[in-house]
Protein backbone atom coordinates (compact mmCIF):
# COMPACT_ATOMS: atom_id res chain seq x y z
CA UNK A 1 0.00 0.00 0.00
CA UNK A 2 2.06 2.60 -1.17
CA UNK A 3 -0.56 5.41 -1.49
CA UNK A 4 -4.08 5.62 0.18
CA UNK A 5 -5.71 5.22 -3.09
CA UNK A 6 -4.19 2.15 -3.03
CA UNK A 7 -6.84 0.17 -0.91
CA UNK A 8 -10.39 0.35 -1.31
CA UNK A 9 -11.93 3.33 0.46
CA UNK A 10 -14.74 5.14 -0.59
CA UNK A 11 -14.56 8.48 -2.91
CA UNK A 12 -15.82 10.46 -0.06
CA UNK A 13 -13.13 9.38 2.17
CA UNK A 14 -10.51 9.98 -0.46
CA UNK A 15 -11.61 13.28 -1.16
CA UNK A 16 -11.25 13.99 2.50
CA UNK A 17 -7.73 12.88 2.63
CA UNK A 18 -7.15 14.91 -0.45
CA UNK A 19 -7.71 18.15 1.14
CA UNK A 20 -5.79 17.26 4.08
CA UNK A 21 -2.97 16.64 1.32
CA UNK A 22 -2.91 12.90 2.93
CA UNK A 23 -1.15 11.08 0.06
CA UNK A 24 0.84 8.13 1.59
CA UNK A 25 -0.18 5.60 4.67
CA UNK A 26 2.34 5.90 8.19
CA UNK A 27 3.65 1.93 8.71
CA UNK A 28 0.66 2.11 11.51
CA UNK A 29 -1.82 2.84 9.16
CA UNK A 30 -0.99 0.36 6.63
CA UNK A 31 -0.92 -2.39 9.09
CA UNK A 32 -4.12 -1.33 11.13
CA UNK A 33 -6.32 -0.94 8.26
CA UNK A 34 -6.95 -4.52 7.23
CA UNK A 35 -6.60 -5.66 10.71
CA UNK A 36 -9.35 -3.34 11.96
CA UNK A 37 -11.34 -3.95 9.07
CA UNK A 38 -11.66 -7.59 9.88
CA UNK A 39 -13.64 -7.19 13.05
CA UNK A 40 -10.83 -8.64 15.45
CA UNK A 41 -9.92 -6.76 18.74
CA UNK A 42 -6.71 -4.65 17.71
CA UNK A 43 -4.14 -3.62 19.95
CA UNK A 44 -1.81 -0.98 18.39
CA UNK A 45 1.54 0.04 19.90
CA UNK A 46 2.74 3.15 18.32
CA UNK A 47 5.03 6.02 19.27
CA UNK A 48 3.45 9.91 19.28
CA UNK A 49 3.14 11.25 16.20
CA UNK A 50 3.02 8.23 14.19
CA UNK A 51 -0.56 8.69 12.45
CA UNK A 52 -2.72 7.02 15.67
CA UNK A 53 -5.96 8.53 14.92
CA UNK A 54 -6.20 7.99 11.19
CA UNK A 55 -5.04 4.58 11.44
CA UNK A 56 -8.13 3.42 13.43
CA UNK A 57 -10.84 6.02 12.36
CA UNK A 58 -9.99 5.07 8.35
CA UNK A 59 -11.29 1.67 8.59
CA UNK A 60 -14.11 2.70 11.10
CA UNK A 61 -15.96 5.21 8.89
CA UNK A 62 -15.03 2.94 6.05
CA UNK A 63 -17.43 0.60 7.12
CA UNK A 64 -20.15 2.65 9.29
CA UNK A 65 -23.28 3.65 7.57
CA UNK A 66 -25.53 6.22 7.18
CA UNK A 67 -28.03 6.12 10.14
CA UNK A 68 -30.58 8.19 11.64
CA UNK A 69 -30.77 6.27 15.32
CA UNK A 70 -30.10 8.38 17.82
CA UNK A 71 -27.45 6.16 20.18
CA UNK A 72 -24.07 6.17 19.33
CA UNK A 73 -22.34 3.44 17.45
CA UNK A 74 -18.59 3.89 18.05
CA UNK A 75 -16.97 5.05 21.02
CA UNK A 76 -13.94 6.54 21.02
CA UNK A 77 -12.07 6.72 24.79
CA UNK A 78 -9.51 9.55 25.56
CA UNK A 79 -7.65 10.74 28.45
CA UNK A 80 -7.99 14.76 27.93
CA UNK A 81 -10.48 17.58 27.67
CA UNK A 82 -7.97 19.17 24.46
CA UNK A 83 -7.58 15.43 23.10
CA UNK A 84 -11.96 15.38 22.57
CA UNK A 85 -11.76 18.62 20.79
CA UNK A 86 -8.85 17.63 18.28
CA UNK A 87 -10.60 14.41 18.22
CA UNK A 88 -13.81 15.83 16.99
CA UNK A 89 -12.40 18.53 14.60
CA UNK A 90 -9.60 15.58 13.22
CA UNK A 91 -12.91 12.89 12.30
CA UNK A 92 -15.18 16.05 10.65
CA UNK A 93 -12.04 16.92 8.45
CA UNK A 94 -11.88 12.66 7.54
CA UNK A 95 -15.74 12.42 6.86
CA UNK A 96 -15.84 16.25 5.51
CA UNK A 97 -17.73 14.51 2.16
CA UNK A 98 -19.39 11.82 4.54
CA UNK A 99 -23.17 12.58 6.65
CA UNK A 100 -22.31 11.68 9.67
CA UNK A 101 -22.84 13.06 13.55
CA UNK A 102 -19.86 13.30 15.30
CA UNK A 103 -19.68 14.69 19.33
CA UNK A 104 -17.47 15.16 21.87
CA UNK A 105 -18.06 15.01 25.82
CA UNK A 106 -15.74 16.27 28.64
CA UNK A 107 -15.50 17.24 32.07
CA UNK A 108 -15.18 21.12 33.23
CA UNK A 109 -18.19 22.35 31.19
CA UNK A 110 -21.96 22.21 32.27
CA UNK A 111 -23.42 18.53 32.12
CA UNK A 112 -27.11 19.45 31.26
CA UNK A 113 -25.33 21.46 27.69
CA UNK A 114 -23.85 18.19 26.80
CA UNK A 115 -26.55 16.26 28.09
CA UNK A 116 -29.13 18.33 25.55
CA UNK A 117 -26.91 17.27 22.94
CA UNK A 118 -26.24 13.55 23.28
CA UNK A 119 -30.05 13.37 23.02
CA UNK A 120 -30.25 14.96 19.44
CA UNK A 121 -28.62 11.61 18.32
CA UNK A 122 -24.64 11.02 17.41
CA UNK A 123 -22.54 7.87 14.99
CA UNK A 124 -19.52 9.10 16.77
CA UNK A 125 -18.89 9.77 20.36
CA UNK A 126 -15.71 11.04 21.65
CA UNK A 127 -15.51 11.40 25.48
CA UNK A 128 -13.21 11.50 28.25
CA UNK A 129 -13.92 8.79 30.93
CA UNK A 130 -15.35 10.98 34.26
CA UNK A 131 -17.92 12.96 32.04
CA UNK A 132 -19.42 9.59 29.97
CA UNK A 133 -20.00 7.81 32.99
CA UNK A 134 -22.08 10.42 34.63
CA UNK A 135 -23.73 10.92 31.45
CA UNK A 136 -24.49 7.42 31.06
CA UNK A 137 -25.89 7.57 35.18
CA UNK A 138 -27.69 10.06 34.26
CA UNK A 139 -30.09 8.76 31.28
CA UNK A 140 -28.45 11.11 28.74
CA UNK A 141 -26.45 8.36 26.53
CA UNK A 142 -27.37 4.82 25.71
CA UNK A 143 -24.48 2.84 25.38
CA UNK A 144 -26.42 -0.30 23.82
CA UNK A 145 -25.50 0.35 20.44
CA UNK A 146 -21.85 0.85 20.35
CA UNK A 147 -20.30 -1.97 17.62
CA UNK A 148 -16.78 -0.75 18.36
CA UNK A 149 -14.79 1.03 21.11
CA UNK A 150 -11.46 2.52 20.97
CA UNK A 151 -9.17 3.63 23.77
CA UNK A 152 -6.93 5.84 22.86
CA UNK A 153 -3.64 6.93 24.96
CA UNK A 154 -4.49 3.80 27.55
CA UNK A 155 -1.51 4.17 29.45
CA UNK A 156 -2.34 7.81 30.01
CA UNK A 157 -5.78 6.98 31.37
CA UNK A 158 -4.07 4.05 33.68
CA UNK A 159 -1.84 6.99 34.66
CA UNK A 160 -4.55 9.22 35.88
CA UNK A 161 -6.07 6.65 37.61
CA UNK A 162 -9.35 6.23 35.10
CA UNK A 163 -9.24 2.14 35.29
CA UNK A 164 -12.16 2.43 37.94
CA UNK A 165 -13.90 4.49 35.48
CA UNK A 166 -13.40 2.40 32.32
CA UNK A 167 -13.84 -0.99 33.94
CA UNK A 168 -17.35 0.48 34.79
CA UNK A 169 -17.64 1.73 31.19
CA UNK A 170 -17.14 -1.88 29.76
CA UNK A 171 -19.90 -3.28 32.23
CA UNK A 172 -22.20 -1.15 30.28
CA UNK A 173 -21.20 -2.09 26.90
CA UNK A 174 -22.73 -4.61 24.57
CA UNK A 175 -20.29 -8.05 25.12
CA UNK A 176 -20.86 -8.31 21.36
CA UNK A 177 -18.56 -5.37 20.03
CA UNK A 178 -14.91 -4.94 18.32
CA UNK A 179 -12.37 -3.04 20.53
CA UNK A 180 -9.55 -0.87 19.85
CA UNK A 181 -7.06 0.32 22.06
CA UNK A 182 -3.92 2.40 20.79
CA UNK A 183 -1.35 3.14 23.44
CA UNK A 184 2.26 4.82 23.15
CA UNK A 185 3.94 2.42 25.82
CA UNK A 186 3.20 -1.01 27.08
CA UNK A 187 3.20 -0.88 30.53
CA UNK A 188 2.01 -3.74 33.42
CA UNK A 189 -0.64 -1.96 34.06
CA UNK A 190 -2.29 -2.04 29.74
CA UNK A 191 -0.99 -5.63 30.08
CA UNK A 192 -2.97 -6.24 32.84
CA UNK A 193 -5.85 -4.34 31.05
CA UNK A 194 -6.08 -6.30 27.46
CA UNK A 195 -5.71 -9.46 30.08
CA UNK A 196 -8.73 -9.07 31.69
CA UNK A 197 -11.01 -7.18 29.13
CA UNK A 198 -9.65 -8.05 25.75
CA UNK A 199 -10.41 -11.70 24.22
CA UNK A 200 -7.71 -12.91 21.69
CA UNK A 201 -6.95 -8.96 20.39
CA UNK A 202 -4.28 -9.35 17.06
CA UNK A 203 -0.92 -6.86 18.02
CA UNK A 204 0.61 -4.45 15.93
CA UNK A 205 3.78 -2.59 17.56
CA UNK A 206 5.24 -0.07 15.74
CA UNK A 207 8.24 2.36 16.33
CA UNK A 208 7.98 1.30 19.91
CA UNK A 209 8.35 3.68 22.28
CA UNK A 210 12.51 4.34 22.87
CA UNK A 211 13.49 4.45 19.64
CA UNK A 212 14.64 7.63 18.59
CA UNK A 213 12.94 9.06 15.97
CA UNK A 214 15.66 10.04 13.12
CA UNK A 215 14.63 13.17 12.12
CA UNK A 216 14.89 14.48 15.58
CA UNK A 217 17.93 15.97 16.41
CA UNK A 218 18.53 15.75 20.51
CA UNK A 219 21.11 17.49 23.09
CA UNK A 220 21.62 18.39 26.48
CA UNK A 221 22.38 20.77 28.89
CA UNK A 222 23.87 19.92 32.20
CA UNK A 223 22.30 22.72 34.80
CA UNK A 224 23.37 23.08 38.66
CA UNK A 225 19.49 24.28 39.01
CA UNK A 226 16.23 25.81 38.44
CA UNK A 227 17.06 29.42 37.74
CA UNK A 228 19.59 28.98 35.57
CA UNK A 229 17.40 26.87 33.23
CA UNK A 230 15.61 29.50 33.40
CA UNK A 231 18.40 31.94 32.32
CA UNK A 232 19.47 29.35 29.60
CA UNK A 233 15.61 29.26 28.01
CA UNK A 234 15.64 32.68 28.25
CA UNK A 235 19.14 33.19 26.30
CA UNK A 236 18.06 30.10 23.83
CA UNK A 237 14.55 31.61 23.42
CA UNK A 238 16.02 35.02 22.07
CA UNK A 239 17.13 33.64 18.62
CA UNK A 240 13.46 33.75 17.49
CA UNK A 241 14.65 32.75 13.70
CA UNK A 242 15.98 29.34 14.74
CA UNK A 243 13.00 28.91 17.81
CA UNK A 244 9.73 29.75 15.47
CA UNK A 245 7.54 27.28 17.37
CA UNK A 246 8.37 26.60 20.65
CA UNK A 247 7.10 23.61 23.67
CA UNK A 248 8.54 24.06 26.66
CA UNK A 249 7.86 21.19 29.41
CA UNK A 250 7.84 21.07 32.92
CA UNK A 251 7.20 17.75 35.00
CA UNK A 252 4.54 20.15 37.37
CA UNK A 253 1.81 22.67 37.23
CA UNK A 254 4.01 24.66 40.15
CA UNK A 255 7.06 24.50 38.13
CA UNK A 256 5.50 25.46 34.75
CA UNK A 257 3.81 28.72 36.30
CA UNK A 258 7.09 29.37 38.00
CA UNK A 259 8.97 29.63 34.85
CA UNK A 260 5.68 31.45 33.10
CA UNK A 261 6.26 34.09 35.75
CA UNK A 262 10.15 34.52 35.27
CA UNK A 263 9.98 34.59 31.60
CA UNK A 264 6.47 36.47 31.25
CA UNK A 265 8.35 40.22 31.75
CA UNK A 266 10.81 39.68 28.36
CA UNK A 267 8.46 37.07 26.33
CA UNK A 268 4.68 38.52 27.69
CA UNK A 269 3.07 38.41 23.92
CA UNK A 270 4.93 35.68 22.79
CA UNK A 271 4.00 33.07 25.54
CA UNK A 272 0.98 30.77 26.56
CA UNK A 273 0.45 27.79 29.13
CA UNK A 274 -1.12 25.36 29.61
CA UNK A 275 -2.04 22.73 32.63
CA UNK A 276 -5.02 20.66 34.42
CA UNK A 277 -5.75 23.75 36.61
CA UNK A 278 -6.01 26.63 34.44
CA UNK A 279 -9.98 26.60 33.51
CA UNK A 280 -10.75 25.08 29.98
CA UNK A 281 -11.31 28.24 27.97
CA UNK A 282 -8.19 29.68 29.12
CA UNK A 283 -6.42 25.88 27.64
CA UNK A 284 -8.17 26.14 24.72
CA UNK A 285 -7.34 29.76 24.05
CA UNK A 286 -3.82 29.19 24.60
CA UNK A 287 -3.61 25.82 22.40
CA UNK A 288 -5.50 28.59 19.27
CA UNK A 289 -2.91 31.31 20.06
CA UNK A 290 0.22 28.68 19.78
CA UNK A 291 -1.25 26.77 16.91
CA UNK A 292 -2.13 30.07 14.24
CA UNK A 293 1.12 31.56 15.01
CA UNK A 294 -0.15 34.63 17.90
CA UNK A 295 2.17 32.82 20.28
CA UNK A 296 5.83 31.32 19.49
CA UNK A 297 6.08 29.39 22.78
CA UNK A 298 3.72 27.30 24.69
CA UNK A 299 4.58 26.20 28.77
CA UNK A 300 3.02 23.23 29.40
CA UNK A 301 3.01 19.75 31.37
CA UNK A 302 3.59 15.75 30.88
CA UNK A 303 -0.21 15.04 31.39
CA UNK A 304 -0.54 17.81 28.90
CA UNK A 305 1.75 16.83 26.32
CA UNK A 306 -0.58 13.24 25.29
CA UNK A 307 -3.63 15.80 25.04
CA UNK A 308 -1.98 18.02 21.79
CA UNK A 309 -1.54 17.68 18.70
CA UNK A 310 0.20 20.40 16.89
CA UNK A 311 2.01 21.09 13.79
CA UNK A 312 5.00 22.31 12.98
CA UNK A 313 6.48 22.86 15.92
CA UNK A 314 10.07 23.18 15.55
CA UNK A 315 11.52 22.81 19.15
CA UNK A 316 11.17 20.84 22.25
CA UNK A 317 12.80 22.14 25.22
CA UNK A 318 12.50 19.80 28.07
CA UNK A 319 13.21 21.75 31.56
CA UNK A 320 12.95 19.54 33.63
CA UNK A 321 13.88 15.99 33.10
CA UNK A 322 10.69 13.26 33.41
CA UNK A 323 10.51 11.10 35.63
CA UNK A 324 9.57 8.50 33.25
CA UNK A 325 11.92 7.91 30.80
CA UNK A 326 8.88 7.25 27.86
CA UNK A 327 7.43 10.43 29.09
CA UNK A 328 10.54 12.15 27.34
CA UNK A 329 9.59 9.81 23.77
CA UNK A 330 6.14 11.66 24.39
CA UNK A 331 7.41 15.08 24.51
CA UNK A 332 9.63 14.68 21.74
CA UNK A 333 7.13 13.15 19.74
CA UNK A 334 5.99 16.49 19.66
CA UNK A 335 8.13 17.84 17.20
CA UNK A 336 9.59 16.30 13.76
CA UNK A 337 5.99 15.04 12.43
CA UNK A 338 5.20 14.09 8.99
CA UNK A 339 8.93 13.64 7.90
CA UNK A 340 9.95 16.78 8.72
CA UNK A 341 13.54 18.02 11.11
CA UNK A 342 12.39 18.91 14.47
CA UNK A 343 15.37 19.39 17.35
CA UNK A 344 14.87 18.18 21.38
CA UNK A 345 16.76 20.00 24.15
CA UNK A 346 17.07 18.57 27.58
CA UNK A 347 18.10 20.30 30.86
CA UNK A 348 19.79 17.99 33.71
CA UNK A 349 20.60 18.98 36.96
CA UNK A 350 22.91 16.34 39.23
CA UNK A 351 19.79 15.34 40.82
CA UNK A 352 18.21 14.79 37.50
CA UNK A 353 21.19 12.80 36.04
CA UNK A 354 19.91 9.09 36.98
CA UNK A 355 16.80 10.18 35.15
CA UNK A 356 18.95 11.14 31.89
CA UNK A 357 20.57 8.14 32.04
CA UNK A 358 17.19 6.12 32.19
CA UNK A 359 16.15 7.76 28.93
CA UNK A 360 19.62 7.32 27.10
CA UNK A 361 19.14 3.30 28.47
CA UNK A 362 15.85 3.11 26.35
CA UNK A 363 16.77 4.64 23.54
CA UNK A 364 20.20 3.14 23.64
CA UNK A 365 21.11 6.31 22.66
CA UNK A 366 24.10 9.07 24.26
CA UNK A 367 22.49 12.20 23.75
CA UNK A 368 24.91 14.88 22.99
CA UNK A 369 26.00 17.11 25.87
CA UNK A 370 26.21 20.93 25.20
CA UNK A 371 28.43 23.33 26.94
CA UNK A 372 26.66 25.80 28.97
CA UNK A 373 26.81 29.23 26.95
CA UNK A 374 28.86 31.83 28.56
CA UNK A 375 26.15 34.37 28.39
CA UNK A 376 24.15 32.43 30.74
CA UNK A 377 24.50 33.50 34.27
CA UNK A 378 24.86 30.55 36.70
CA UNK A 379 21.98 31.52 39.61
CA UNK A 380 22.48 30.87 42.96
CA UNK A 381 19.19 31.67 43.74
CA UNK A 382 16.86 27.73 44.82
CA UNK A 383 13.48 26.97 44.97
CA UNK A 384 11.88 25.71 47.97
CA UNK A 385 11.98 22.01 46.71
CA UNK A 386 16.19 22.60 45.94
CA UNK A 387 16.53 24.36 49.52
CA UNK A 388 14.86 20.88 51.34
CA UNK A 389 18.01 18.85 51.78
CA UNK A 390 16.77 15.75 54.28
CA UNK A 391 20.24 15.27 55.52
CA UNK A 392 19.95 18.83 57.12
CA UNK A 393 16.89 18.36 58.25
CA UNK A 394 17.57 14.96 60.14
CA UNK A 395 20.75 16.35 61.58
CA UNK A 396 18.76 19.22 63.14
CA UNK A 397 16.27 16.84 64.81
CA UNK A 398 19.27 15.16 65.96
CA UNK A 399 20.40 18.37 67.85
CA UNK A 400 17.30 19.03 69.13
CA UNK A 401 17.05 15.36 70.61
CA UNK A 402 20.65 15.99 71.89
CA UNK A 403 19.98 19.17 73.75
CA UNK A 404 16.49 18.22 75.14
CA UNK A 405 18.87 15.70 77.61
CA UNK A 406 17.58 12.51 76.18
CA UNK A 407 14.77 10.66 78.18
CA UNK A 408 15.53 12.04 81.54
CA UNK A 409 15.37 15.78 81.60
CA UNK A 410 13.57 18.12 83.67
CA UNK A 411 9.51 18.76 82.62
CA UNK A 412 9.11 22.47 81.16
CA UNK A 413 6.70 24.71 83.04
CA UNK A 414 4.32 23.62 80.79
CA UNK A 415 5.01 20.44 81.13
CA UNK A 416 4.98 19.92 84.63
CA UNK A 417 1.66 21.43 85.55
CA UNK A 418 -0.92 19.26 87.65
CA UNK A 419 -3.97 18.25 86.11
CA UNK A 420 -6.67 20.12 88.16
CA UNK A 421 -9.80 18.75 86.67
CA UNK A 422 -12.32 20.93 84.45
CA UNK A 423 -13.90 24.10 85.55
CA UNK A 424 -17.15 21.93 86.62
CA UNK A 425 -15.39 19.94 88.78
CA UNK A 426 -13.44 22.24 90.39
CA UNK A 427 -16.30 24.18 91.35
CA UNK A 428 -18.27 21.15 92.67
CA UNK A 429 -14.90 20.85 94.88
CA UNK A 430 -14.34 24.25 96.40
CA UNK A 431 -18.32 23.79 97.24
CA UNK A 432 -18.68 20.17 98.85
CA UNK A 433 -14.93 20.59 99.58
CA UNK A 434 -14.37 17.13 97.81
CA UNK A 435 -15.18 16.19 94.38
CA UNK A 436 -18.53 14.88 94.42
CA UNK A 437 -18.83 10.60 92.62
CA UNK A 438 -20.91 7.79 93.25
CA UNK A 439 -20.24 6.44 96.70
CA UNK A 440 -19.52 9.49 98.08
CA UNK A 441 -21.84 10.27 101.54
CA UNK A 442 -23.58 12.99 100.14
CA UNK A 443 -25.05 10.89 97.47
CA UNK A 444 -26.39 7.87 99.22
CA UNK A 445 -27.54 10.44 101.77
CA UNK A 446 -29.59 12.25 99.08
CA UNK A 447 -30.99 8.69 97.54
CA UNK A 448 -31.98 7.87 100.77
CA UNK A 449 -34.21 10.60 101.37
CA UNK A 450 -35.82 10.27 97.80
CA UNK A 451 -36.53 6.73 98.54
CA UNK A 452 -38.15 7.80 101.98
Amino acid sequence: MSTFKDIKISNQLQYGLDDLGFETPTPIQREAFPMIRSGKNVVGISQTGTGKTLAYMLPILQDLKFSKQVNPRVLVLVPTRELVLQMVEKIESYAKYVTLRVLGVYGGTNINTQAIATRKGCDVLIATPGRLYDLVLGNAIKLKSIQKLVIDEVDVMLDLGFRFQLINIFELLPERRQNIMFSATMTDEVEALIDDFFVAPAKISIAVSGTPLDNISQQCYAVPNFYTKVNLVAHLLKDKMTFTKVLVFTSSKRMADRLFENLEEQFGNEMGIIHSNKSQNYRIRSIEDFDEGKTRILVTTDVMARGLDLDKITDVINVDTPNFPENYMHRIGRTGRAEEEGRSILFYTEKETPKKEAIETLMDYEIPLVELPEEVAISTQLTPEERENPKHKDHNRHIKLQEGGGAFHEKSAKNSKVNQGGKYRRELAAKYKKPQRRGDKIQNLRKKKKKR
